[in-house]
């Protein structure tokens, strides 16, 4: 196993403060663009009676960023960059993904989309945790409930979909 690098304090901090950054940044971006649809159009869909309420999401959604963020921080603490390098890329492109969604979903209001790309979402979700597990296998578990969360998400984007089309 290759040995962890030296990372000063402040650089620490500041790779996990950039991190947080930028899972909330994707957060936000989601949210903006959902922010008019949600109001006009989601509530005109059927949707299953298993649908939480509309104060759920981002309540959720946000503690899942914050903890994506810690734990591509505990990766990138473990290991030297070009051992984590793959592992950095498919994080980056889950999180792409995630904002992506929403696009997809609220702004194109096609469940349709946003169902195909939740599926690839979940897959590259999956690969970010089997990628982090040899890095830091505490890192892989923060990950879980968000794995948990896109499951859910995706039977929730199936059954509106499948009720609405």
């Amino acid at each position: 196993m290759t040995q962890a690098p030296e990372r000063t304090r402040f650089t620490s901090i500041a790779v996990l403060v950039a991190l947080l950054l930028l899972c909330l940044g994707v957060g936000q971006w989601g949210a903006a663009v959902t922010l008019e649809p949600v109001r006009s159009w989601y509530p005109t869909l059927i949707k299953p009676a298993w649908t939480p309420p509309d104060w759920a999401f981002p309540v959720v959604w946000t503690a899942l960023f914050i903890v994506m963020a810690i734990a591509a921080w505990l990766v990138w603490r473990a290991a030297p960059l070009a051992r984590i390098r793959l592992a950095g890329a498919v994080f980056l492109l889950q999180l792409l993904l995630n904002g992506l969604w929403s696009y997809l979903f609220f702004g194109l209001r096609s469940p349709a989309y946003g169902l195909i790309e939740i599926v690839i979402l979940w897959l590259t979700i999956l690969a970010t945790i089997l990628l982090f597990r040899p890095v830091s296998k505490t890192a892989a578990w923060l990950l879980l409930p968000y794995l948990i969360w896109v499951s859910y998400a995706t039977a929730l984007n199936f059954e509106i979909w499948r009720l609405n089309a």
